[in-house]
């Protein structure tokens, strides 16, 4: 067991309708191999942009930093930023942004015989059972995680 708490997460920001979210990136008809080199062809398909594909409901979504390493087993690192839907159902194993007792967790969302927990994805961290705590509310569904190689 980690003896150190989970450093808390930082409240990024949310989607707005400035001049920013209109920005676009090429989209390369070919898709790229992860495994044997293939010849690309440099067609590009359409532009894509980023927030219409990241965010389903602009009005209900925020961007939170993640911090430390209790989710690493779901692909979420230590600095990754975090697409938070509020409109998407928090149901079982998904992954959540949770207050608990003041402080934003990101867990995932776990429901067994009756029981809610909010679980790591990292067995050096505690689960919560959080069935019968008062101070707890689901801030939303973590939707997309974006994290720098």
């Amino acid at each position: 067991m980690n003896a150190t708490p989970p450093r808390a997460l930082k409240i990024v920001g949310r989607p707005c309708d400035d001049a920013n979210t209109q920005r676009t990136s090429p989209l390369y008809l070919s898709p790229v191999s992860a495994g044997f080199p293939s010849a690309a062809e440099d067609y590009i398909d359409s532009q894509i942009n980023l927030h219409e594909l990241l965010v389903r409901n602009p009005a209900a979504t925020f961007f939170l930093r993640a911090s430390g390493d209790s989710m690493l087993g779901v692909g979420i690192h230590d600095g990754d930023l975090l697409v938070v839907d509020r409109s998407l159902d928090a149901s079982h194993n998904r992954v959540v942004i949770a207050a608990l007792d003041g402080e934003l967790l990101v867990k995932k969302l776990y429901r067994k015989d009756g029981r809610v927990f909010l679980k790591s994805a990292n067995t050096d961290y505690p689960d919560f059972d959080i069935t019968e705590r008062e101070h707890v509310h689901i801030w939303g569904v973590v939707s997309h995680v974006i994290h720098r190689l």
